[in-house]
């Protein structure tokens, strides 16, 4: 039997020839395996790209990546005892390594409490002439699979350069601190994602001793994930019309938007159409309160035309004088005595007293410019001093009110159901309070252009839904990031394939701001963490770098980004993770990458995606992937928070049934009739417009 230094001896390969805290290079002896190493305990493939090889020091032994193999012509090795006075000096070819030192393997006190155990980082770097060994099996599965039991809970692939060791995460690290998997189309990506979705629940399941309660989102803009997990359960799988057997309606209703949202689906310009867009958010979201308390109302109401009347003041005569504008106002005094009337059958005291007051005042100045003939009617020219005599009683009736802030009107972006169709229409009502005329015309354009939204077939079932599949707030929450796994599972799906292009940039940063606002006060209001993950496929198309746009507008692109941006930066503070699946890493926002802490890179091929992605790694580790133009399917590197080190991983494999239905076209198969693929271009027509197909005269219903 070899003694422990006899059997070591055994396993080196070579000598350090060269140093540097990034690199080290290897001269391999002559004697060293050329493909295959039999002295390990199992055949093990040497020498091989990403593989191991150990340099034992002081403190155990540096762990070394290959990542550049070759021959080199040197001079002829010297042979210990032997003097070869007869060799001509002619170069000889050597084989040479070079390694990037990754960490420490360091050994511990038992087999039991795991023999090897390794460290990232590295004490003591190896000197010129220090031996170069290969690794064990053993060693080998020590320097892959993770040594903590919290980091062995999901495992979700082997590695082929390691002995096949299981390669495990810790959910917690993969999926609180933000994950990117990233590779080019057909390179396996959604079937990772889908995976690790699968392996993660499935794993808790078998750990837990109730339902799980988890809590994954997934936008899917193609339409892959539907039948990856149709077989679970526990899935709610949320799509626009048309709906299939087992879905649920897709809602976003518009009244859950925010004052940034509506600004950039209406296109609302900064000068004049937005702050009244603000006015008429805020005005049909506070009146929408069924139990609004009769002194925020008044507040509300009469403050608004303080505002207007005061804002006709400054504007001149062409706010209250000739036509139409000195008729926009006779009317606009009219409204307020109505007003002033109503609220004051519902009051008592002081505020009672102004309001009638101003009913006399409003009254007493329109009837004195009011004319009638036979034909028509209207008023005569306003003047400043009827206007002042106007705002005067309208400052005493808010005055009455006091400033108390429990008589502000409801905020322009709080979620509070209003009538949607209201507002174009409420629009107009303002905009012609404002001053009518020029503002009527500003605000004319974006009227246009809600009400063409709204009335999108296309558009109508997913932002503005008939009543009787309308949701309250907080169903909608419950329905779509889920209450308790009991009652409605740990997984939702939102098929967003049949969303308008329109609107999609927008029912996304909604569905991604309102995920994570509600995990923000989940944890403000209980002091926990609600975890919960939110998948977006096809990144690149949402969360794109910064691009030109015009001082003043937000578009939605733009909006969308930045709602990710901040999820990114602050939703792990209140247990919320991002998984991101893109092709196109390069053109990703930098800002989203920066925060993504793990890693999983698939097979990419664009030199620019794959600079880019070089620049996510310490510079040692760049030569690790040079791998990524020739990967294979299924394999990938995975880098970051939730691995030791980084590690070549051929990913679990999942059934046909459970893969997203991302497959490539079988072109050759319906070419030659192996496949069919029968076309009914009438029906396709038909749920396309809307319209339904015409019926043969002798088939019309009777």
């Amino acid at each position: 039997m070899n003694t422990p230094i006899e059997h070591i001896a055994t396993l080196v390969i070579g000598t350090v020839e060269f140093v540097a805290p990034f690199e080290i290079k290897v001269l391999l002896d002559s004697e060293a395996p050329q493909a295959t190493a039999l002295n390990t305990g199992v055949p093990t493939g040497f020498p091989r790209i990403n593989g191991y090889v150990l340099i034992p020091n002081e403190t155990g032994a540096v762990v070394g990546l290959i990542t550049w193999l070759g021959v080199e012509r040197s001079a002829f090795p010297k042979r210990m005892g032997l003097k070869d006075f007869g060799l001509i000096d002619l170069p000889f070819p050597q084989r040479k390594l070079a390694l990037a030192p990754l960490g420490t393997l360091l050994r511990t006190g038992n087999r039991q409490g795991g023999y090897y155990r390794l460290q990232r980082g590295i004490s003591a770097f190896p000197s010129v002439g220090d031996p170069v060994l290969l690794p064990t099996a053993e060693q080998l599965r020590s320097i892959v699979e993770a040594a903590d039991p919290e980091d062995q809970r999901v495992q979700i692939g082997i590695s082929p350069l390691a002995s096949n060791a299981k390669v495990t995460i810790d959910p917690n690290k993969l999926f609180g601190r933000h994950l990117a998997v990233l590779g080019n189309t057909g390179s396996g990506k959604s079937c990772s994602v889908a995976g690790l979705i699968r392996w993660s629940l499935a794993a808790a399941q078998e750990a837990a001793t109730e339902p799980v309660n988890a809590r994954f989102i997934v936008l899917d803009p193609n339409g892959e994930y539907s039948q990856a997990f149709a077989d679970v359960t526990t899935a709610r799988i949320f799509r626009a019309l048309p709906r299939e057997t087992g879905s649920k309606p897709l809602i976003v209703p518009a009244w859950m938007w925010n004052s940034q949202e509506w600004t950039a689906f209406a296109h609302a310009a900064p000068g004049v159409q937005r702050p009244l867009l603000l006015r008429a958010l805020r005005e049909l979201r506070s009146g929408a309160q069924v139990d609004e308390p009769i002194e925020r109302s008044s507040k509300r109401v009469f403050g608004f035309y303080v505002t207007s009347v005061r804002s006709r003041i400054a504007q001149g005569p062409a706010g209250y004088a000739e036509f139409p504008n000195n008729l926009h106002f006779g009317d606009f005094l009219r409204n307020v005595a109505t007003d002033a009337a109503r609220y004051a059958g519902l009051t008592a005291g002081s505020l009672r007293t102004n309001l009638n007051a101003l009913v006399d005042a409003t009254t007493d100045v329109a009837d004195a410019r009011y004319w009638e003939t036979a034909n028509k009617s209207g008023y005569n020219d306003f003047s400043e001093t009827d206007l002042i005599k106007v705002a005067d009683q309208l400052d005493k009736v808010v005055g009455t009110l006091g400033d108390s802030p429990q008589l502000g009107s409801i905020s322009e972006d709080a979620p509070v159901e209003f009538e949607v169709d209201a507002l174009a229409d409420h629009l107009d009502r303002l905009a012609n309070e404002a001053g009518g005329g020029q503002v009527a015309q500003f605000v004319a354009t974006l009227q246009m252009r809600i009400q063409l939204m709204l009335a999108d077939a296309r558009l109508g079932a997913v932002i503005n839904p008939e009543d009787n599949i309308s949701l309250s707030f907080a169903q909608w929450l419950e329905e779509y990031i889920g209450k308790d796994a009991a009652s409605n599972g740990q997984l939702a799906i939102l098929d967003l394939s049949l969303v308008s292009s329109d609107v999609l940039h927008i029912v996304i940063a909604v569905v991604g701001r309102v995920i994570f606002e509600a995990t923000q006060r989940y944890r403000r209001l209980t002091g926990n963490e609600l975890p919960t993950v939110l998948v977006l496929e096809e990144a690149h198309n949402f969360i794109r770098r910064s691009e030109y746009v015009e001082e003043g507008y937000t578009t939605a692109t733009q909006m969308c980004r930045q709602t990710f941006e901040r999820i990114a930066r602050e939703g792990r503070k209140f247990g919320l993770g991002l998984v991101l699946s893109s092709q196109r890493p390069s053109e990703l926002s930098p800002t989203v990458l920066a925060q993504c802490n793990t890693f999983l890179l698939h097979r990419l091929v664009n030199d620019q995606d794959q600079q880019l992605v070089s620049k996510l790694v310490p510079d040692n580790l760049g030569g690790l992937l040079r791998e990524l133009p020739s990967l294979p399917l299924r394999q990938a590197i995975l880098l970051g928070g939730a691995t030791p080190m980084p590690v070549l991983v051929e990913i679990n494999e999942l059934s046909a049934s459970q893969c997203p239905k991302s497959s490539d076209p079988k072109f050759w198969e319906v070419w030659t009739g192996t496949e069919r693929r029968p076309i009914d271009w009438t029906h396709i027509a038909s749920e396309w417009t809307g319209i339904a197909p015409e019926q043969p005269p002798g088939n019309q219903a009777t």
